[in-house]
């Protein structure tokens, strides 16, 4: 049986009480009444089989157990397996580990056309059959041969995904890499299929199937102002409040962020009204939206070798994936720095930071200022 009930204030509270005197002060932080954890775990990476999917079950046990309750997956992340071992730890969590669900912050993704388990043999036999014969999509919906954001194929993924993750309600569901529809739809047929997307999200909000929405993207918010394939931040909200009035449920964004890439923190890509350019979090800020951090290590690509005048005002912490991270958890604006793990040895590493403070500003400011 699916498992009842999304995060609740009361539920993310109670787990940030079980760690009371146990990690860092400002470890757990609270946007849109929710407690959220500085670190979470991402399900990414890996290959399609039984034994990453053991794995991934795991550290996902591990990772709540040691203070980190947000857990990030989508619908295709090794072909719907990663929702599914995710399916598996929270019945694990509830079951022998004493946790309820309302204390754990599940967030997915969809827009991609995922397979089942594997590659399958024929990959357009494969869509053909399983979306558009169904009429879940139809062969104009899908932009690129692999990404579609309909109505339909939204409440089709969303409702796979509950199924996946043996959950009733999911507290974040991500339209996945929206810019990817900008390759082949102009600008204002892409906001009209954003606001129809939006407007599907809400509709399961009233159902109770979902509790926030938002959108995770990989270059929407990294491009300069008004590049083709850029997002403005403000007129998302604004289709979010034409759907859904100002109690609107889009709540979230998802973006990469990490030493190597720090648009979200250095570029001002983001018009407010008629002001100057800002950077987009600066504008989540003013527009009530919570930043959730992806590729916080970069697949591990910015956590080796680091210079002292990055490791030293970070904390000089033990290993530079540590470092790295403290970097997006350090950063103002950034909720929650999501980091791959299906590994408990890196889960039990990276998870020392929750009893470690963030970087003091003063020192966090001290990596912009030093050659």
């Amino acid at each position: 049986m699916p498992t009842s009930f999304c995060a609740t204030p009361e539920g993310t509270e109670r787990y940030r009480q079980r760690f009371q005197n146990r990690v860092a002060e400002n470890h757990f932080r609270k946007e849109q009444d929710l407690w959220l954890s500085s670190i979470g775990i991402g399900t990414y990476l890996g290959n399609p089989d039984e034994y990453t999917d053991g794995r991934y079950t795991n550290a996902v046990v591990r990772a709540v157990e040691l203070g980190a309750n947000v857990i990030d997956t989508a619908a295709n992340y090794r072909f719907q397996r990663s929702e599914r071992s995710i399916g598996k730890a929270v019945k694990a969590l509830m079951t022998t580990a004493g946790f309820q669900r309302d204390e754990l912050v599940i967030c997915t993704k969809g827009g991609y056309l995922p397979f089942d388990g594997g590659p399958p043999e024929n990959v357009r036999t494969y869509i053909e059959e399983t979306f558009v014969r169904p009429g879940i999509v139809g062969p104009g919906d899908i932009v690129g041969g692999s990404h579609c954001m309909t109505p339909a194929y939204l409440q089709n993924q969303l409702e796979q995904s509950l199924r996946n993750l043996e959950l009733d309600c999911v507290d974040v569901y991500y339209i996945h890499n929206p810019e990817s529809q900008l390759g082949a739809v102009s600008e204002a047929e892409f906001y009209e299929r954003l606001r129809l997307a939006f407007a599907t999200l809400e509709s399961n909000i009233a159902k109770g199937k979902l509790k926030m929405y938002g959108v995770a993207t990989w270059n929407g918010f990294r491009q300069p102002l008004g590049a083709k394939g850029s997002h403005s931040l403000e007129r998302i909200v604004q289709t979010a409040v034409e759907v859904g009035g100002e109690s609107h449920g889009f709540r979230f964004i998802q973006l990469p962020f990490n030493l190597a890439m720090p648009e979200a923190l250095m570029l001002p890509n983001q018009k407010l009204q008629d002001g100057e350019p800002v950077t987009v979090l600066t504008a989540a800020a003013a527009l009530g939206v919570t930043v959730v951090s992806s590729a916080s290590i970069l697949q591990g690509r910015v956590a080796q070798g680091l210079p002292e005048t990055i490791t030293e005002p970070l904390g000089s912490l033990a290993t530079d994936a540590m470092t790295a991270i403290q970097f997006v958890r350090s950063t103002p604006g950034i909720t929650t720095a999501l980091i791959g793990m299906s590994s408990l040895n890196h889960v039990e590493e990276n998870l020392q930071l929750a009893h470690i403070e963030p970087a003091h500003r003063d020192d966090y400011a001290r990596l912009f200022s030093e050659s």
